[in-house]
């Protein structure tokens, strides 16, 4: 289940995104400050071109979707990305079926809840797992372009899905 994030999710989705796997596969891969990310909150509520939701599983928050750059004029597109409590979901063997159902809920709500026509992302190159995963899904990747981010350099792969491709249930 997905719901709308609260200020109580604040210090839950900082852990989350700071765990050491989350950061190796995110283009910034330091290690977020709590006012860093109180920033980052702060902004973000107020943007009506962001939506932050919470990943729940058995009751349980143990991930984060976020939709950026959210456009609803004209061709309905948006960006998006999510990373999971990791750490937690491995302790408990659930990682792969959260994963799944994170990525078909997340699918699910940029096509139904928010109506868009398109879905855009970015993967890094050496995040061969999600990019098969993406696959699976139906993303088309783009063309790579190597950056320097956080003093490291990556590759990063523009990754979108198109409404009329989309895997449906």
């Amino acid at each position: 289940m997905l719901r709308e994030a609260t200020g109580d999710d604040v210090n839950l989705m900082l852990s989350w995104r700071n765990q050491e796997i989350n950061r190796q596969v995110s283009r910034n891969s330091h290690e977020i400050a709590p006012a860093e990310h109180a920033r980052w909150w702060s902004r973000v509520r107020a943007d009506e071109s962001r939506r932050v939701l919470v990943y729940v599983r058995d009751g349980r928050p143990c991930g984060v979707v976020t939709f950026f750059d959210l456009r609803l004029a004209g061709p309905r597109t948006a960006s998006w990305g999510f990373y999971l409590d990791a750490e937690g979901l491995a302790e408990r063997g659930e990682t792969l079926p959260a994963w799944l159902e994170i990525m078909r809920e997340a699918v699910d709500h940029a096509f139904d809840e928010l109506g868009l026509d398109r879905l855009d992302g970015e993967v890094l190159a050496h995040n061969t797992v999600v990019r098969q995963m993406n696959r699976r899904f139906r993303f088309v990747e783009g063309t790579p372009r190597d950056e320097v981010c956080d003093g490291r350099e990556i590759t990063v792969i523009p990754i979108s899905l198109d409404r009329a491709d989309r895997r449906r249930r």
